[in-house]
């Protein structure tokens, strides 16, 4: 199936839940609304002409513009097709659902963007960090980070 095939078939079922695209590319991509990311996720696993049934990367981005993303990388092992979707949130609100009861590997993946880009993913049932220790101020991944200079005393080397 094609990356424009994908988008006819989200855009038939989502409308306006599915944004914008670029498919013309090595890697096309979808954008959707972070409203109903679990629910397009759930539909690209469950419907047998997608069965997108593997989840191979999930990335959080800051495209220092006030603005925060997660690149979700699907795969379906069935099918052989591929395709890539974004979501967007602020700064300031920075919430995206959870895809983790729909793909097992989201959890950590999830656990590892909000450590290092502080998105909040709603729905996720462990969120805590899982790199950095539980006091550390900020989130490093982010185009604003600033290093702190010292960490219970110690000097912080960067």
């Amino acid at each position: 199936m094609t990356a424009q095939e994908i988008f006819d078939i989200l855009k038939a079922k989502f409308g306006d839940s599915v944004l914008e695209s670029k498919l013309d590319v090595t890697q096309p991509w979808i954008t959707i609304a972070t409203g109903n990311t679990k629910d397009i996720c759930l539909f690209l696993r469950d419907d047998s002409e997608l069965q997108f049934d593997y989840l191979s990367c999930l990335s959080g981005v800051d495209y220092n513009n006030g603005t925060l993303g997660i690149v979700y990388h699907l795969n379906s092992m069935v099918h052989k097709h591929k395709i890539t979707l974004k979501t967007f949130c602020t700064k300031e609100n920075p919430h995206v659902l959870s895809v983790s009861e729909v793909w097992g590997t989201a959890n950590w993946h999830e656990r590892e963007v909000f450590d290092l880009f502080g998105i909040i993913i709603d729905g996720h049932p462990d969120l805590r960090r899982i790199l950095l220790p539980d006091d550390w101020e900020g989130n490093p991944l982010r185009k604003d980070y600033k290093v702190q200079e010292f960490y219970h005393g110690m000097k912080v080397p960067y």
